[in-house]
């Protein structure tokens, strides 16, 4: 395993964990100037992208903020599972959604690919009061009964 990859992906972690809407400005400290990243909203390339979609994260959320649970690091690729808490503006209850980011470095320990998994419907959608009630419907009209005899 590459040490100055660990180094910089535990500096990446507490980015991450620690990201304030001031921080946002830095970002090019840890993305690549042509960075890909991709979510299932949003897909960009370049910096300015990439720091669009913290800078909006900031603006439509409260208190957004994640907290890293996983970290695999492999040569010059990084996993990470996460909970990413936040409140809608509209005052409701706190949300978590789980997810996941596949990260690339380059020599530099910079990102060059963030790629974020997470399930939009059941994470997000099945939460929001109006298309939520059409969500879990459609979950539960699409869920696999579970074989006979089994609890």
């Amino acid at each position: 395993m590459n040490n100055t990859f660990d180094h910089r992906v535990a500096s990446l972690v507490t980015l991450f964990e620690t990201l304030r809407p001031d921080d946002v400005a830095r970002l090019g400290d840890y993305y690549a100037a042509d960075a890909y990243f991709k979510d299932p909203f949003n897909e960009f390339n370049g910096l300015a992208g990439v720091q669009q979609v913290f800078r909006h994260m900031f603006s439509a959320l409260i208190d957004p903020r994640f907290k890293v649970h996983t970290v695999m690091v492999q040569g010059d690729q990084c996993f990470l599972t996460w909970h990413f808490v936040f409140r809608f503006q509209t005052g409701e209850p706190e949300q978590t959604v789980r997810g996941a980011s596949h990260l690339h470095l380059n020599v530099d320990g910079k990102i060059v690919s963030h790629r974020d998994y997470w399930d939009a419907a059941e994470e997000l959608y099945e939460k929001l009061p109006v298309i939520g009630s059409l969500m879990r419907w459609l979950k539960r009209r699409a869920q696999v009964p579970a074989p006979a005899g089994t609890d």
